[in-house]
């Protein structure tokens, strides 16, 4: 079992150590920096601190220049207040107050005493503190903050001794009930991240974040002259209550909303316009099937051709490749009635029967135009073309002749050039090679 008094135990395990609960009470920096206006420059104010516990806020005071004494029930809380030689006594508050004489204290202070104590001693403790401080005195009652749910739920029950939770109301109107001039609600300890009025608050800051102490800073009433010092530390801004915590978080809740309809407004917006697109995709995706299928069947029909042209086209290569082997067939013959006996045996014949034929060739010509002249002369004569169709008429043959004579002209009195052969280039090459072999062979024959 440790040797350490219980709540001198209590308080080191769960009320923190000096130096962060000496930085915690310098909240009140704005109240105790106009304490000397009340005392006047040669004077020291005096203060009262009730329960002072460790001693932590009586070190702060003297830092401040004021002369401070501490009271306490707890031996072995005022122990620690010895060891570092803090004027301190054990006793309890109300005498404590009531030992001091009218208008002598310029600061009464109690930090987590009156929710230890009962309702009725409170309210005399009040009284006699008003009694005690002089004209624009403070009172300061710090205590746990039932507004915070955490602390009104759980915490303030983890300490033993506490008699109730007090809301700020209540302890305010005591203020007011024994007749101090003004009070004033200073919220404290909440986190540090509150006070960004741009940082959005959740649940979890409803919950456990609402300013977890607070206290009441009652003024005795005093000329204005003596108030006005007071008055911008009494119109500060100090933490925040429950409401006004739950009032940010729906604001925050209703900024998030605004966002969540702007997204799903943007995202509808978003699926009107996909949607529009989608309909004029399908609307190209249907005109391409169209395309396509028109496509397609132009392709068929293509096709179609290309099998008919391919057939048209393997037909007329057959035929070609007929004709080629025919003509090779005939080029064969003619060169083997070339190379034979019988064509040289009859060369002479071919040669007399050639002359014969070119020699009536020549009388026809001759003979061709003073018959032609007799004929015209003929003609010419009534009695002699009358006598002349008559006898000719009788011979059909010789009169189809003599007709063929009048009615054609002459070209020139020559015979008309043959017919010329195809240019070599205008074959293909396998008949170019035949009409060469000819030609060759036809040449050679001449020499």
């Amino acid at each position: 079992m440790s040797t350490v008094p219980f709540y001198r135990a209590f308080e080191d395990a769960y009320r923190g150590d000096r130096d962060v609960i000496k930085q915690r009470l310098r909240a009140y920096a704005p109240f105790l920096d106009q304490l000397a206006t009340l005392s006047g420059p040669a004077a020291q104010p005096a203060a009262l601190d009730l329960g002072c516990g460790r001693g932590e806020w009586l070190e702060l005071l003297g830092e401040y220049g004021i002369a401070a004494r501490g009271v306490d029930l707890d031996a072995g809380m005022l122990a620690a207040c010895y060891e570092r030689g803090l004027q301190v006594e054990q006793t309890d508050a109300v005498s404590a107050l009531r030992a001091c004489a009218d208008n002598s204290l310029a600061l009464v202070s109690a930090f987590h005493l009156v929710e230890h104590i009962p309702f009725e001693v409170l309210q005399a403790l009040i009284t006699e503190a008003l009694r005690a401080l002089q004209p624009g005195g403070l009172l300061i009652m710090e205590t746990p903050n039932p507004e915070n749910l955490s602390v009104g739920a759980t915490s303030f029950y983890l300490d033993p001794s506490h008699e109730k939770p007090l809301p700020p109301l209540l302890l305010g109107f005591l203020a007011d009930y024994a007749g101090f001039g003004r009070q004033r609600t200073v919220r404290l300890q909440e986190p540090a991240h509150l006070h960004d009025a741009a940082r959005p608050v959740g649940l979890i800051d409803v919950l456990e974040n609402v300013s977890p102490d607070y206290a009441i800073v009652a003024q005795k009433a005093a000329p204005a002259a003596v108030l006005a010092p007071f008055d911008a530390a009494w119109s500060g801004h100090y933490g925040f209550s429950l409401g006004a915590m739950a009032q940010r978080f729906e604001q925050t809740g209703a900024a998030r909303l605004d966002e969540v309809h702007a997204l799903v407004a943007q995202q509808a917006e978003g699926l009107v316009t996909l949607n529009r697109l989608h309909a004029a995709v399908a609307a190209d995706v249907a005109a391409l099937n169209r395309h396509a299928a028109s496509v397609e069947g132009q392709l068929g029909h293509l096709s179609g051709r290309i099998d008919q042209s391919n057939l048209a086209t393997e037909a007329a290569l057959q035929r070609a490749d007929a004709a080629l082997q025919h003509a090779e067939a005939m080029h064969q013959q003619v060169l083997a009635m070339l190379n034979s006996s019988s064509w040289r045996i009859t060369r002479p014949y071919r040669y007399a029967g050639g002359q014969v034929l070119r020699a009536k060739a020549a009388f026809k010509h001759r003979a061709h135009g003073p018959l032609l002249q007799l004929i015209r002369a003929v003609l010419r004569q009534p009695l002699l073309r009358a006598v002349a169709r008559g006898v000719v008429r009788r011979f059909p043959g010789v009169y189809a002749r003599l007709r063929g004579m009048l009615y054609q002209p002459v070209q020139g009195g020559a015979a008309l050039p043959p017919e010329p052969l195809p240019a070599a280039g205008d074959l293909s090459p396998r008949a170019a090679r035949i009409y060469q072999e000819l030609k060759q062979t036809l040449e050679a024959r001449k020499h």
